[in-house]
């Protein structure tokens, strides 16, 4: 199993910005998807990033323009640049990894954006 840690969140007032890191243990297919996920109190998870191997990315709409999901050049580590924070954004947010036969998740980092 692939082992992801996530890390990166804490309180910024809307506007601000803030940076999420995913740290992967090991890259062991060739086909894979990692992303980002996130889940508020009361509401069911959703996916708001995601990147594919060969560097395909996707965005929900409410993050598109604002979020932006990366890695470096050897899959160690995975981020999600968000800037224009909004309150609705507060949320725990949790990185994600798919491929075959294997689906792993970071612990989450709590995202709060308020004034």
């Amino acid at each position: 199993q692939v082992q992801l840690v996530d890390s990166g969140g804490g309180l910024v007032q809307p506007g601000g910005s803030l940076r999420l890191s995913c740290a992967v243990s090991e890259n062991i297919f060739s086909t894979y998807v990692m992303g980002w996920s996130r889940q508020a109190p009361g509401k069911e998870r959703e996916s708001v990033a995601s990147i594919t191997s060969d560097d395909f990315t996707n965005y929900a709409p409410s993050v598109k323009g604002r979020f932006t999901i990366s890695r470096d050049n050897a899959w160690n580590t995975v981020y999600l640049q968000m800037n224009s924070l909004k309150p609705e954004d507060t949320a725990v947010y949790y990185c994600n990894y798919q491929a075959f036969g294997q689906t792993s998740w970071g612990q989450g980092t709590q995202v709060t954006v308020s004034s």
